[in-house]
């Protein structure tokens, strides 16, 4: 399969459930709780995932997808689709701005090709490690490969881990190791500024598929790394420049470990 084919139609999905979830937010829409008072999904969420589902079981039948509302088929190609329709619902039902449609495929296990759709600022990223990542079709600049520092930190916390030590520690010390922290509340969101030079190192524990891959896959294909290092119980992903995540891995790496064994 050309890739530059599965990034045409990553493309034009993405935009198409942006849209889509734009005109619904704007006619009004249903939400429900999930699991706590800020997980929350709306029917555009729903709307949107079968729009991709559809297209994607028309276009790539023998290919896996994994939706975050529950779209699941087996891959018969090696080949897996992870959909996000809308990335930072919150901020959507609530009105703000830092929310996006995204897929990401991953090849044999890996990171391919990610597409995140941006509706307030009608911006279109697609890239990959084969597919150089471009933004509304011009290629982005290469990744400076600034030391830690100097970088802004994208990151999330979320209430339930502030008293999980293997969490919260971590976090504390990239704070502590970065210029500044910024907490937009879309991973794919915010991975894209990344990957566009415009938020240094990004870091979450425990991310799900879809919330890291369609990002990841923008980040490498914009010269810089992603990595997903176990420690301390939990799955600690990392994206940015080569070592700024290779510093910000040490310092995840050592801070997990003080803490369970502080914790002992």
């Amino acid at each position: 399969m050309d890739l530059l084919d599965d990034a045409q139609l990553a493309a034009d999905l993405v935009r198409a459930a942006g849209d889509l979830a734009a005109r619904m937010r704007a006619e009004g829409i249903d939400v429900d709780r999930k699991t706590s008072i800020t997980d929350v999904v709306s029917s555009a969420d729903h709307a949107a995932e079968a729009m991709i589902t559809a297209q994607l079981g028309l276009h790539r039948p023998l290919d896996g997808l994994v939706g975050e509302e529950g779209a699941r088929s087996s891959a018969q190609s090696g080949r897996t689709w992870y959909v996000d329709p809308v990335d930072g619902t919150f901020n959507f039902v609530q009105g703000l701005s830092a929310w996006c449609s995204a897929v990401g495929l991953e090849v044999d296990g890996q990171p391919a090709l990610g597409a995140v759709y941006h509706p307030a600022q009608d911006e279109l990223w697609v890239g990959g490690p084969d597919v150089p990542t471009t933004l509304n079709g011009a290629r982005v600049a290469p990744l400076a490969d600034l030391p830690l520092a100097q970088l802004p930190l994208a990151t999330y916390i979320h209430y339930n881990t502030l008293g999980v030590a293997a969490v919260r520690e971590p976090i504390i010390a990239a704070m502590a190791a970065t210029s500044t922290v910024r907490m937009l509340g879309s991973g794919s969101v915010e991975l894209a500024a990344l990957a566009g030079g415009r938020l240094g190192v990004w870091m979450q524990q425990d991310s799900a598929p879809w919330d890291w891959l369609p990002g990841a896959a923008l980040v490498i294909g914009a010269g810089g790394v992603a990595r997903t290092i176990p420690v301390g119980g939990h799955r600690w992903h990392i994206a940015g420049p080569a070592n700024a995540v290779a510093e910000l891995a040490e310092l995840v790496i050592a801070t997990s470990t003080m803490s369970s064994d502080h914790s002992k």
